[in-house]
């Protein structure tokens, strides 16, 4: 009888236990609005006058694939980009939960637009020609997560969408590549960043 007791004061404690913890903070854009699934944004660097927003743009010796890059000039929003969490069902976008980033326009190369982590000359750099959805090991380079930062947020990288796999983790920063372009690379200094409605 007591054995029982234990047991189903164990599960009443679990239980509980799953249900009081609250889901993460949710995402909020330049106006204050919810930024939500679907919807276009420009993601716009905190600190000005180091480049604007965020583009597709070739970054090695080939013209494509295309890789994120910041854009050289400060007035320039970037193109514009949707956020797809991992549950697709949901409305709202929320800090530290895995999902897909979109950029919102055709690409000048043969690839799809969805933001991937690859390695190239020694780096690992956010490039767009990923896959969107399907959670899992296959997919693991494709899931990135926004966390909140200070007081605005920043792009890291650590998918919890496969249980055995031992993903990369780090900031998503600037790095300098040959060519000069200002490509998003893991970085030990992350890029902080804001959203704006397109």
């Amino acid at each position: 009888m007591l054995k029982m007791k234990t047991l189903l004061l164990l599960l009443f404690s679990t239980i509980s236990l799953s249900m009081g913890q609250p889901s993460p903070n949710q995402l909020r854009d330049l106006d204050g609005n919810l930024v939500r699934s679907g919807t276009k944004y420009y993601i716009l660097p905190v600190i000005r006058g180091m480049g604007g927003g965020l583009i597709p743009a070739s970054t090695r010796n080939e013209s494509c694939p295309l890789d994120v890059v910041q854009a050289n000039q400060e007035v320039n929003n970037g193109m514009p980009l949707t956020f797809t969490p991992v549950n697709p069902k949901k409305g709202v976008i929320r800090e530290s939960t895995d999902l897909n980033i979109i950029f919102s326009a055709a690409s000048t190369c043969i690839q799809s637009n969805v933001w991937m982590l690859e390695e190239y000359d020694g780096q690992l750099i956010v490039t767009s020609h990923g896959v969107a959805g399907n959670p899992g090991q296959e997919t693991i380079s494709n899931w990135f997560k926004i966390e909140k930062y200070e007081d605005h947020y920043k792009l890291v990288v650590c998918p919890t969408v496969c249980d055995i796999c031992k993903p990369v983790c780090g900031n998503i920063g600037v790095v300098i590549a040959k060519n000069g372009s200002r490509r998003l690379a893991i970085s030990e200094v992350p890029l902080k960043i804001m959203f704006k409605k397109a």
